[in-house]
């Protein structure tokens, strides 16, 4: 069985104006996503962007986990090396409480200089800052007293309360890009979020050196696989509504050095035409049906999660979203 969870990015370009409505929305498609038959609801972090990019994921995730019931609650990914790690386990421990044991922990290195710029964080540091912290953070939810002396961080006889309600504690999902990234989530994490941008073949090559990396270390490997996806009734509506703002976003993340993208000469090339195939699942619920299984058989993975909305672009439009969650769960999930 595959199961389908929501990524989203809240944020409002150009200028990050009435972001009370931003989140607001994503707290009403967090519901509806429930509703729909998604198995878990995710948010990001970034600080300093122009368009208001969530700088606070715990709050927003609280706020989703008082108005929901059963699906799970995360950040993909919260920006590790940035925060304290002993903060970091009491707002996840906190989190997990309020949600009623809903909460996962997706983590990741970060990239964008101007996050540890805001933070004071030399960005040469955050390997160690984040291996260290997520060791730190199994501690801490043991509810026994921390001992851990490391480059980054010394913690003598510290006790986290409250525990979190998940025992042994709450799932660190490790996300990556990269096949050092991969490792590491394999080697530490309880599972890898991969990102959405790669496509079929280059995400096979990353899972294979995942599942080794987990194997080795003695860990069941688990995959989450980000991807940019859209449901209507055709392929061409779906394009209309979607195209322009995933390609928006590839533009993006092309001026910013993100790795998925460095295959490209120009922005001109990340066309929606000429980037979607083997990239993006889009089109008639049966179609999406076809391409989740397809990746789910190639790759071994059986969960999705998915970035409808676009930050850097600010699209598609709340209403377009919460009828595509509808109808991928009325046409879609059923039949996974």
């Amino acid at each position: 069985m595959i199961d389908l969870s929501i990524y989203s990015s809240i944020a409002n370009p150009p200028r990050g104006d009435d972001l009370d409505r931003c989140m607001a929305e994503a707290i009403h498609e967090a519901e509806v996503a429930e509703a729909a038959g998604f198995s878990g609801f995710f948010v990001g972090e970034h600080h300093q962007d122009k368009d208001g990019f969530l700088p606070s994921p715990f709050v927003v995730l609280a706020a989703i986990a008082a108005r929901t019931h059963q699906i799970r609650v995360g950040t993909a990914v919260l920006l590790l090396p940035l925060h304290h790690p002993i903060r970091v386990a009491e707002d996840a421990a906190v989190l997990d409480i309020v949600s009623g044991g809903r909460a996962v922990l997706g983590v990741g290195l970060g990239y964008q200089e101007a996050d540890f710029r805001a933070i004071g964080i030399d960005r040469h540091e955050r390997v160690p800052r984040f291996e260290e912290s997520i060791a730190i953070l199994r501690q801490a939810w043991t509810g026994r007293p921390i001992s851990h002396k490391g480059r980054a961080f010394d913690i003598d006889g510290v006790r986290v309360t409250p525990r979190p309600l998940q025992r042994p504690g709450i799932p660190v999902w490790v996300g990556g890009w990269v096949p050092a990234a991969v490792e590491r989530a394999g080697r530490l994490g309880d599972a890898l979020v991969l990102g959405p941008s790669f496509t079929l073949e280059e995400n096979r090559a990353l899972v294979a050196h995942y599942r080794a990396a987990a194997e080795a270390a003695g860990k069941t490997p688990q995959i989450v696989l980000m991807r940019d996806a859209w449901v209507a009734d055709s392929f061409e509506e779906a394009a209309r509504i979607y195209g322009t703002q995933v390609s928006d976003a590839y533009r993006y993340y092309w001026r910013n050095g993100a790795i998925a993208f460095r295959g490209f000469a120009s922005e001109a090339e990340l066309r929606f035409e000429a980037i979607w195939k083997d990239r993006i699942i889009l089109g008639a619920p049966e179609a999406c049906i076809a391409a989740f299984k397809h990746w789910s058989d190639v790759l071994g993975v059986t969960s999705f999660m998915l970035r409808l909305r676009h930050a850097h672009s600010g699209g598609p439009p709340h209403r377009k979203i919460v009828k595509a969650i509808e109808r991928f769960g009325r046409d879609v999930i059923p039949h996974l």
